[in-house]
């Protein structure tokens, strides 16, 4: 997957007292896949903001958007990435 050139991947990483879904740890990038339940989640918010804290970006994706979208999705992560490695350079 061209994308992922050069990123590893692991998935439900611990980091501090969470659980990321997917996380790059070089490129400080955590992916979280949600259902609807995470909607305007407080919970979310402090958790972002910690991980954030912490170096990282947070990028979520929607379930629905997964399956239906998952193009947009692959172009999120790469957005991300991109970002990433311009930031770390």
């Amino acid at each position: 997957m061209p994308m992922a050139d050069g990123f590893h991947w692991r998935r439900q990483v611990p980091i501090g007292s969470y659980i990321a879904d997917f996380a790059c740890l070089k490129a400080r990038l955590i992916l979280e896949a949600d259902g609807d339940q995470h909607a305007d989640s407080l919970r979310d918010e402090t958790r972002d903001a910690w991980l954030a804290s912490q170096g990282f970006r947070v990028v979520r994706l929607w379930n629905i958007d997964i399956l239906q979208n998952l193009d947009g999705c692959m172009a999120t992560v790469s957005a991300a990435l991109a970002d990433a490695e311009r930031d770390n350079k």
